[in-house]
């Protein structure tokens, strides 16, 4: 079983940064491949970035390529997600997620490719 709490969340203005944190506990999460999903009021959950199990192929969504960057670091067992040149179309409740299973091969950038998630943080872009 993996628990997931994210943090980092808050009101920043239009061209402002952020860094959210996943600390994650439980099962040996280093093992898993690790995502980061937003979701806008009125619209469905979507996929952000993921990034492998051992730290490899980090995967972004178009509207937040060169934005965002994902990082992990799998001795505090926390995943990151530094947020740069924020826009107001950004705000949204950001969930922090682990891969159904260990060792993937890829990133999934899918919902039902994840089977553990946080509770998610506000991110609200705004003047």
């Amino acid at each position: 079983q993996v628990q997931l709490v994210e943090s980092g969340g808050g009101l920043v203005q239009p061209g402002g940064s952020l860094r959210l944190s996943c600390a994650a506990s439980g099962a040996t999460v280093r093992w898993y491949t690790m995502g980061w999903f937003r979701q806008a009021p009125g619209k469905e959950r979507e996929f952000v970035s993921g990034i492998l199990w051992n730290g490899g192929s980090p995967d972004y969504s178009d509207s937040v390529q060169g934005r965002f960057t994902i990082s992990r670091d799998n001795i505090k067992n926390t995943v990151y997600l530094q947020m740069n040149s924020l826009r107001p179309g950004d705000t949204a409740v950001y969930y922090c997620a682990a891969d159904k299973r260990r060792f993937s091969s890829r990133v999934s950038t899918t919902v039902p490719g994840y089977g553990y998630w946080g509770q998610g943080t506000q991110v609200t872009v705004s003047s």
